[in-house]
């Protein structure tokens, strides 16, 4: 970039993310970046938003701005921010310009780089995304299969677990899939970051990833942009190396967050709910770009933040308007410790379909769902009169939909240091077989904590000999 530098101009003003450059000749087109060449090491990036008259434009800085003052000298390409692609930025970590981030060794200066405003790939090269995305994980991947090529998010308000199931989802995934994981952080804790950056790194997975964060601590810019450049590497994989990806997202809602706080300093009048006026377009840009392409797949498996526990928030209706996969994460699940907690009744997805899970797999998910449901309905009068007043039939219905519950639970490989319990996947035919078992009463002689945190039917039984009188609270 520096290079190609043609376009000289001037800051006119600073108010915190907010920069106005005067140029005294054609101005950059917007989303075009500006680079100021102000005296720290630090390179300052500003990405053109709005023209405001014939010689200035009004940008937002991608790095905190203090120290900057008027009169600092700034200048263009006319292009849009590029950021690294290739093989030598595996394993590593990249901040929303590309600059590496973690302590090691530059990146080569040759390297190829590609502009993060990119155009979504036209319906007519699109192949059809109809393949299952087995995670080993029982309760995705029989109530809300994943899409390869497709893209999911696990919604759920603070505390529920959704960055968990995203560590345990890349710890799987990547091992069994052999393909290359690219991970944004959007909005991180840094403690978050620095945790999964670990982790990766002590389970040998990092050689095939790739980590983008916009941590919480920047400035909105950062955030906002840093799912397009986590996006723009993923596509580099999937279209020049023909690789399947992996791109994991954490915490859409904090892009969207961004995008508003953006949207603001830039003096744009909000829309529904404080919203900025764009949102729509803006979620749209992001998931529009992942898609499948003559053979090699974006699978994007995103968490999504809901404030307030509200799922009628205006950045959630139009996140899940572009998903093939809903996980929905449920707080009274958490409080009742059946980890991982999502809601078996809210959670769907397109492909549980029988012609392309099978007949068997989707009667199976129904008749789970059906016996749940039910469960559900006769709870408040279990409450009030005891599961003794209940029909034959429905204390049945009962005791199967409770073992269910404690039989979808499964302990993560991520949590092991915290629970003591070694993690486990599961393949899907285990998951089948033992949601039969258990609605076809060939469990019922197990005792409801057998079935919590176990992987297969047959652990269970194995559990239950081994402590016959174990309690296990569930």
């Amino acid at each position: 970039m520096d290079q190609l530098r043609h376009m000289k101009g001037q800051v006119l003003a600073v108010r915190g993310a907010v920069v106005d450059v005067a140029f005294d000749e054609a101005l950059p087109q917007v989303n075009a970046a500006l680079v100021i060449e102000w005296d720290r090491a630090e390179r300052l990036v500003v990405e053109v938003q709005a023209h405001l008259d014939e010689k200035t434009v009004r940008g937002v800085a991608l790095q905190a701005t203090g120290g900057l003052r008027r009169g600092v000298g700034a200048a263009t390409t006319g292009k849009p921010i590029e950021v690294p692609v290739g093989d030598a930025i595996l394993g590593r970590l990249l901040d929303v310009t590309g600059a590496v981030r973690d302590n090691g060794p530059a990146l080569p200066a040759d390297m190829a780089c590609l502009p993060i405003h990119r155009s979504a790939p036209a319906l007519a090269e699109r192949s059809a995304a109809t393949s299952v995305f087995e995670t080993g994980i029982k309760v995705i991947d029989l109530l809300a299969p994943l899409v390869q090529g497709g893209k999911a998010a696990m919604f759920g308000g603070a505390g529920v677990g959704k960055t968990v199931v995203v560590m345990e989802l890349i710890h799987a995934m990547v091992k069994s899939y052999q393909g290359i994981s690219v991970f944004a952080g959007i909005g991180e804790r840094s403690r978050e970051g620095h945790e999964l950056y670990a982790e990766m790194r002590r389970t040998g997975v990092i050689d095939r990833s790739v980590l983008v964060y916009g941590q919480m601590n920047e400035p909105p810019g950062a955030r906002w942009r840093v799912g397009l450049t986590a996006l723009t590497i993923a596509e580099y994989f999937r279209d020049e190396k023909h690789q399947n990806v992996l791109l994991l997202m954490d915490n859409v809602f904090r892009f969207v967050q961004a995008g508003s706080e953006v949207s603001g300093l830039l003096g744009r009048l909000p829309s529904r709910v404080g919203y900025q006026p764009t949102l729509a377009t803006e979620v749209a840009d992001l998931h529009e770009r992942i898609a499948s392409v003559a053979g090699a797949s974006i699978t994007a498996i995103e968490a999504v933040y809901v404030p307030a526990d509200d799922f009628t928030d205006p950045a959630v209706t139009a996140i899940s308007a572009h998903l093939d996969s809903m996980i929905v994460l449920s707080r009274v699940m958490a409080a009742e410790g059946m980890y991982p907690a999502i809601d078996p009744l809210q959670s769907s997805s397109i492909l549980l379909d029988p012609t392309i899970v099978g007949l068997e797999h989707y009667q199976l998910a129904e008749s789970v769902r059906e016996t749940i449901a039910r469960y559900k309905d006769l709870q408040d009068i279990i409450s009030l009169l005891g599961i003794e007043e209940l029909r034959v039939e429905d204390r049945l219905i009962v005791t199967r939909a409770r073992r269910l519950q404690r039989f979808l639970t499964q302990p993560f490989t991520v949590t092991e240091a915290f629970t003591g319990i070694p993690g486990r996947s599961v393949a899907l035919a285990d998951t089948l077989k033992g949601c039969r078992a258990i609605l076809d009463g060939a469990c019922d002689d197990l005792a409801e904590s057998s079935l919590y945190m176990v992987g297969t039917v047959e652990e269970a039984r194995a559990k239950q000999k081994a402590s016959p009188t174990a309690a296990v609270q569930a």
